[in-house]
C-alpha cells in the first residue's frame, strides 16, 4: 500500500501511441488495444473470484482516436460530418472496435481525406468498468454486490455516470479534462451502457441489429415481418442472408426453426440480415413514449441509417378511414419524456429523403399515384400523447388543442421517436396507419380489430420495408442532411 494509504494499481503493459495515415490500420490497432485491455481485465477477475481480494487496485483503460488540426482550411462542404469544426485537438474513447469496425473506418478515412493529417491511436485516460469488458465472455458473470468478501469497487473499476451521458450530443458538454473537444457524439462508456441495455431489453446481440431499423406497436407485425423474412430467405436473388430472433436465434432457410423463449424480452427485436448491416431490423417497442424513448436512447449507439416508426394511430379526421396511411410532416409532442433533453420549442423537421421514399413505397405497394394517393394516404401533424385513455378526459381542452395544431392523427410513440432521432442525428420518418377514429364514433373494437388487423397489417409493413430498401440505395451523405447537425458538431456522424 502506498504511504497515502491507496493500493498500488496493476495495468497491462504501457503501449505508445501510434499516427496512422491509414484508417484500416488504425482500426486494426484500436481492435489490438481493446483485445488487450478487456482480455487482462478478464484474467484479471478470473483470479480475483477464485482466490480473493488481492494487495493491488487492477485497471486497463478504453483505446482512444485522436487528431490535431492546424488549418482553417475548408473541408468538402458538402458533407455534413467527417471534419472538425475549428482547428484544434479532438479526441474519443473507442470500445467495441469490432462491432463497429466498418463505421470507424468511415469516419477517419473522411478526417484523414478532410485535414490531410494522421489520426493517432493510443490507450486514454477511462478506465474500462470491469462489467463491461466481461460483458462478451458468456463464461463469466459479474456477482451482485455482496455475494464476494470485498466490495467489487474496492479492486475495479465500475459504471462511472459522470463519463455515461448524453452531455455531447445535447449540446452541453464540456471539453474533455485534457482540454480536447469530443470527435464522437458518445463516450466509450455511454455505448458500453446501451449495448448492454439492448441485450437485455431485446434478447438480441448488438452485432444483429442492422443499419435501417423499423419501430412498431403491435406483435401483428412481427408475425408479418417473420413471414416476409422467410419469403426473402427462399428468394436467392433478395440479398438477406439470415433472419435473427430474440434468444440469438437464427435462421438461414426459408424452414428454419425458430424456438420460443420462456419469457420474451420487453422490447423483442428481429433482424433480418444482409452483407454490411444493409438489412432491416425490427423492434417492437409496445406502447408508450416511455418505451420509445428507451428503445431510441440505446439504438443510437450503433448509429443506424435511419430508423422509421410503422404502427398505429387515432384518426382525427372525418374524412379519414379506418386502414389510411398517415404519413408525418409535423409533430405535436404532448409526450413529455424529452423535455429535459429537448425542448418542445425546439422544431423537429421533416426530411425530404425519408418522405420520398415512404411516399413512393406507399405508391409502389398500394399501386396509386399522383392525386389518387390522396386517398388512402394524408400528410400532415402527428400529435404524440402520454395518456392511452386520452379521450376519457374533458374533451374542450385537447379537442381545441388539436384542432390548433392541424393534427391529422394521434399516437404515443411517434414524435418520440422522430425528436430522438433529431437529438441523436439519426435520420427518422413516421407512417402510421388509422385503426380507430374515438372522435368520431369509431372505437377500436375486438370484432373491427380483427379485420382491420387481416387486412392491414402486412401491407403497412412492406410498405416499411420497401422504404427502407429505397433509403439503402442512397448515399449515406445524402440521407444526413444538415437539419440533423448543429453549429457545432462532432467529426463523426
Amino acid at each position: 500500500m502506498h504511504a497515502d494509504g491507496q493500493l498500488p494499481v496493476l495495468t497491462p503493459p504501457t503501449t505508445p501511441a501510434e499516427a496512422f495515415m491509414d484508417a484500416t490500420a488504425a482500426v486494426d490497432r484500436l481492435e489490438q488495444l481493446y483485445s488487450q485491455a478487456t482480455a487482462f481485465l478478464v484474467e484479471q477477475f478470473s483470479r480475483v473470484v477464485r482466490g480473493g481480494k488481492p494487495d493491488t487496485r487492477i485497471r486497463a483503460f478504453y483505446p482512444e482516436v485522436r487528431i490535431t488540426t492546424t488549418s482553417h482550411a475548408k473541408a468538402d462542404s458538402r458533407l455534413s460530418f467527417g471534419h472538425v469544426p475549428v482547428p484544434g485537438t479532438y479526441s474519443a474513447t473507442i470500445t467495441r472496435p469490432d462491432l463497429f469496425r466498418n463505421y470507424l473506418i468511415q469516419q477517419l478515412s473522411l478526417l484523414i481525406r478532410n485535414h490531410g493529417v494522421p489520426i493517432t491511436v493510443g490507450p486514454s485516460g477511462t478506465p474500462i468498468p470491469v462489467h463491461f469488458a466481461v460483458a462478451n465472455n458468456p463464461d463469466i458473470t459479474v456477482p451482485q454486490e455482496g455475494v464476494l468478501d470485498f466490495p467489487l469497487r474496492d479492486v475495479f473499476d465500475v459504471p462511472d455516470l459522470s463519463t455515461t451521458n448524453d452531455d455531447i450530443v445535447n449540446g452541453t458538454a464540456a471539453p474533455n479534462p485534457d482540454g480536447s473537444g469530443h470527435l464522437a457524439p458518445f463516450t466509450a462508456q455511454r455505448v458500453d451502457y446501451s449495448l448492454a441495455r439492448l441485450a437485455h431489453y431485446t434478447a438480441t446481440a448488438p452485432e444483429h441489429f442492422q443499419n435501417h431499423v423499423l419501430f412498431t406497436n403491435y406483435q401483428f407485425y412481427v408475425d408479418e415481418f417473420e413471414a416476409f423474412a422467410r419469403r426473402a430467405l427462399a428468394d436467392p436473388n433478395s440479398g438477406y442472408t439470415s433472419f435473427v430472433a430474440p434468444g440469438n436465434h437464427e435462421i438461414t432457410t426459408p424452414d428454419g426453426e425458430i424456438p420460443l423463449l420462456p419469457r420474451m424480452p420487453q422490447m423483442p427485436s428481429y433482424h433480418l440480415k444482409r452483407e454490411g448491416g444493409q438489412g432491416i431490423t425490427l423492434v417492437n417497442i409496445g406502447v408508450g413514449p416511455s418505451n420509445a424513448k428507451t428503445a431510441t436512447d440505446h439504438i443510437a449507439v450503433l448509429r443506424p441509417h435511419a430508423w422509421l416508426m410503422v404502427g398505429h394511430c387515432a384518426g382525427l379526421r372525418n374524412s379519414q378511414s379506418l386502414g389510411d396511411f398517415v404519413l408525418a410532416h409535423a409533430y405535436l409532442r404532448e409526450d413529455k419524456v424529452l423535455d429535459d433533453d429537448l425542448p418542445v420549442w425546439v422544431p423537429i423537421p421533416a426530411l425530404a429523403e425519408i418522405q420520398i421514399a415512404l411516399q413512393e413505397a406507399v405508391a409502389e405497394v398500394a399501386k396509386v399515384e399522383g392525386f389518387e394517393l390522396k386517398r388512402i394516404m394524408r400528410t400532415g401533424t402527428v400529435a404524440t400523447v402520454d395518456n392511452r385513455n386520452w379521450e376519457l378526459r374533458d374533451q374542450a381542452g385537447p379537442v381545441h388543442r388539436l384542432s390548433l395544431s392541424r393534427a391529422i392523427a394521434l399516437d404515443m410513440e411517434s414524435a418520440t421517436i422522430a425528436a430522438n432521432g433529431f437529438r441523436f442525428r439519426v435520420p427518422y420518418g413516421t407512417l402510421l396507419c388509422v385503426s380507430d377514429k374515438p372522435l368520431h364514433g369509431e372505437l377500436k373494437l375486438p370484432g373491427m380489430a380483427t379485420e382491420f388487423y387481416r387486412q392491414q397489417v402486412g401491407r403497412h409493413l412492406l410498405i416499411g420495408i420497401r422504404a427502407m430498401e429505397r433509403l439503402r440505395e442512397m448515399p449515406l451523405e445524402r440521407i444526413h442532411s444538415r437539419k440533423l447537425r448543429s453549429f457545432e458538431e462532432t467529426a463523426f456522424l
